[in-house]
């Protein structure tokens, strides 16, 4: 169910229909045919086809095998946090409140990690540890996550800044070149100032990374290297809230990946910025 929240918005408008069909009744999606699917969603078999190699499979029966491994996952992650099926409604009291957004980005970080492309996060630590100058763009809850990065690797010593403002980041992606980098982040990476900034950044010369939910978004297409976030909407607010716990997760590997490669560097910055700022806690 996650790649279809992923890839939901590229859909065409009878993908969206099986999309729609899939979500409200996985568990049916999971037992009938390639045949009994495209009856109960109104569609014919060549759409349904055509669906599952546009949310990322090979075909149908790839599909329903990785729909019924995340569906058992899910079931058992319900178990341990304690919580009904279902997005927190208006009906929930306090415990099963907390139980079901803890539960939500806790989801969002293991299917995250699950899914992360290893290969391409190295590639982005590489980038970001030898560049000259980093830039991190978002707007909104993205902005959040764009400033705690920069807190980070400010502290391991690298020049980075969060640009959150449009044309500070507009300006600033027009002064790079190759020797620097750029992160865009973007949950539905189709916001327009971060798409923006990356596509400047890029035609400069910097290394662009994109960090997005949607890995066939405008910003995904625009940039060099792409990490994907894995979480499914809901509402409440509180896939925004996953959206940006899944973010932070992967700033999180991003970060502690360059600090592994130059650890004795980054160890001591870490230690004299710790230092500089002891004389004022309060004992």
């Amino acid at each position: 169910m996650t790649a279809i929240h992923q890839r939901h918005s590229a859909l065409t408008p009878t993908e969206q229909r099986i999309a729609s069909h899939v979500l409200d009744d996985p568990q049916s999606a999971v037992e009938n045919s390639i045949t009994q699917l495209a009856a109960a969603s109104g569609t014919s078999v060549a759409s349904i086809a055509r669906f599952t190699q546009s949310i990322g499979f090979s075909g149908y029966p790839d599909f329903r095998r990785a729909l019924a491994a995340e569906l058992d996952r899910s079931e058992s992650d319900r178990e341990r946090f304690q919580v009904s099926a279902g997005d927190v409604s208006r009906e929930d009291d306090a415990i099963t409140t907390i139980r079901k957004i803890a539960f939500a980005e806790a989801s969002a970080i293991e299917r995250t990690a699950r899914q992360i492309d290893i290969a391409e996060l190295e590639r982005a630590v590489n980038a970001v540890r030898t560049a000259r100058r980093i830039d991190i763009y978002g707007a909104a809850s993205s902005g959040l996550a764009a400033q705690d990065l920069e807190q980070k690797l400010h502290r391991a010593g690298l020049v980075a800044q969060a640009r959150t403002d449009l044309h500070l980041a507009l300006t600033g992606a027009a002064l790079l070149d190759t020797r620097d980098v750029a992160i865009a982040i973007s949950h539905s990476g189709r916001t327009l100032e971060i798409v923006q900034s990356a596509e400047v950044a890029g035609a400069a010369g910097a290394t662009t990374i994109a960090i997005t939910n949607n890995p066939r978004s405008p910003l995904a297409r625009v940039c060099d290297l792409v990490l994907v976030t894995a979480v499914s909407e809901s509402s409440f607010r509180s896939g925004a809230m996953s959206s940006r716990m899944a973010q932070l997760a992967v700033l999180d590997f991003l970060y502690t990946r360059i600090a592994q490669a130059d650890y004795d560097t980054i160890a001591e910055n870490l230690q004299r910025t710790y230092n500089a700022v002891t004389a004022h806690r309060i004992d």
